[in-house]
């Protein structure tokens, strides 16, 4: 059962084992989250996201001294990507590529043992403090703290771009993107190089949707920590 106009329906069409609602996203529908709801949500979000950058403000400062001592190129990765209601932003992360590569290949994504990938690249990744930076892009709204991960226009699954992969691809962009979700608690992280791996992350962003809730935001984030901690997935 998934989102289809903002109700509940039977799933008719299935791609490699995932089964979607009837219904093409060309645009995003209204977000469901909305009222006092989205004002929670989004108080929840600073407040986080504040204490956040408090908490970590002493080891974000050390990670970008030992960038710049471990390789030449600015601190932080921008890259657009797209948000809420089709809408582009850039966000932020913390450098972990050697710059050249990083920026002559930004769509590329990064493999188990990417080469272009720097020594202090693959500390961060492997902690997740590459995705701090985020935490201003929660601040200046672009992003919630629990939401479908923000992808790059022109990402590719195989050879196919996200975007064509499926026309209930855009469904994801009701919502403002996060920077952790369901689909990662549930182990879907790192590259995603099959149509399969796109469209299982979408079943689970179009899940959260539909099923959203704050104590599900909580659980979540919840859930994050173990998973940083356990490291899974994570390169």
């Amino acid at each position: 059962m998934y989102l289809s106009g903002g109700s509940i329906t039977p799933a008719t069409f299935s791609a490699n084992g995932v089964s979607f609602a009837p219904l093409s996203y060309a645009e995003p529908a209204r977000s469901p989250i909305d009222g006092w709801h989205a004002q929670a949500k989004r108080l929840i979000d600073i407040t986080i996201a504040l204490g956040g950058l408090a908490l970590f403000a002493l080891p974000m400062l050390v990670a970008a001294l030992l960038i710049k001592l471990d390789s030449p190129g600015p601190v932080l990765f921008r890259q657009r990507r797209i948000g809420l209601g089709n809408q582009s932003f850039e966000m932020l992360k913390f450098r972990t590529m050697y710059h050249v590569e990083s920026r002559q290949m930004r769509l590329r994504q990064t493999a188990r043992h990417d080469p272009r990938v720097t020594r202090i690249g693959a500390l961060l990744r492997r902690t997740s403090g590459d995705e701090l930076p985020q935490l201003l892009n929660v601040l200046r709204g672009e992003m919630s703290i629990v939401g479908p991960r923000p992808h790059a226009p022109g990402t590719c699954a195989g050879n196919t771009p996200f975007e064509l992969v499926t026309p209930y691809y855009q469904a994801r962009h009701r919502v403002r993107p996060g920077l952790t979700g369901l689909a990662q608690v549930r182990g879907w992280r790192g590259e995603t190089d099959t149509e399969a791996k796109l469209l299982h992350r979408l079943e689970a962003d179009l899940e959260y949707i539909e099923h959203w809730s704050l104590w599900r935001d909580l659980a979540i984030v919840v859930r994050t920590f173990v998973s940083v901690l356990r490291m899974h997935n994570a390169y």
